[in-house]
């Protein structure tokens, strides 16, 4: 009698994680669903739109795609410039979303308030209401057009990464800063020491939350260079396939592979990083 009221529960659970594990694998498949079409469209010879060009023969996949791509835009010098301009952005980032968020946080002046709401503030203001002036100022007024300065400097600053960092260190223990205090630390110290190794899951978030935007920006530095070997990965595939995939043997899977050759860094690093980022070490910094 009781065992078999005890089994009713267990096999309800039971069903319910059921349920739940074919949701998850449904939505799993419908969100793989345009990346796994983008990766074998790349690497079909010829364009098909038969349904069941889905799962190919693996003996018909080809890399032509790819070196057709390679033959007309230099993808290492564009992945180069992608990668010097999507690194300064990040480091420019970081650096001053550390200092700004740790300031709003736990150094206390007047117009702190001020200052947290104007960083509050910016982000309702869009960037393409800034090109513009920006563009005058930077590249009229200080020369840098074609250059990864005149690409970094508009994104040197994020609002989010401020705000991220600021909300990460408010959740700190007070006490470990004003123990420092204490001692004599300087704020400068309290931050490099106390503060940043504690942070990692916030800077973790951060970069890959700024490095999904300047990788894929296409907009601003297709404004600023005009030479084509210091424009970034996006706008050398966005000129590509403008004028000259048309032309191609296959015009689909080149512009499917030049999408995967866009996407492929920033899903390598998220893929390397998921679980890292989630982990916190704060518990460990006020025990003893």
């Amino acid at each position: 009698m009781h065992a078999t009221t005890a089994t009713g529960p267990v096999r309800r659970r039971g069903r319910s994680r059921t349920v739940r594990l074919l949701l998850l694998t449904a939505g799993a498949v419908v969100f793989l669903f345009p990346f796994a079409y983008m990766v074998i469209g790349s690497l079909q010879p010829e364009p098909s739109s038969d349904p069941s060009a889905i799962v190919p023969d693996p003996s018909a996949l080809t890399f032509a795609n790819y070196a057709a791509i390679n033959e007309r835009v230099p993808l290492l010098r564009a992945l180069a410039n992608s990668g010097v301009f999507t690194g300064g952005v990040l480091l420019c980032t970081v650096v001053f979303g550390l200092m700004a968020g740790y300031a709003l946080a736990q150094m206390h002046f007047r117009g702190r308030g001020a200052v947290f709401g104007t960083v509050l503030l910016v982000q309702l203001v869009p960037f393409h209401l800034l090109m513009i002036p920006l563009y005058v100022l930077i590249v009229r007024g200080y020369g840098l057009a074609d250059t990864h300065l005149g690409m970094i400097l508009p994104f040197a600053i994020n609002s989010t990464a401020v705000f991220v960092f600021r909300q990460f260190f408010l959740q700190l223990p007070r006490e470990l800063f004003e123990a420092a205090r204490i001692d004599g630390a300087s704020e400068l110290k309290i931050m490099l020491r106390i503060a940043v190794p504690l942070c990692r899951p916030a800077l973790l978030t951060t970069v890959l939350l700024t490095f999904i935007g300047p990788w894929n920006e296409f907009l601003w530095p297709f404004l600023v260079t005009k030479d084509p070997d210091m424009q970034p990965l996006a706008v050398a595939l966005a000129n590509y396939i403008s004028n000259v995939a048309g032309r191609a043997a296959n015009p689909y899977g080149a512009i499917l592979a030049g999408a995967c050759v866009l996407a492929g860094p920033a899903v390598a690093l998220f893929l390397a990083f998921q679980r890292r980022f989630l982990s916190t070490d704060i518990g460990s910094g006020v025990k003893g």
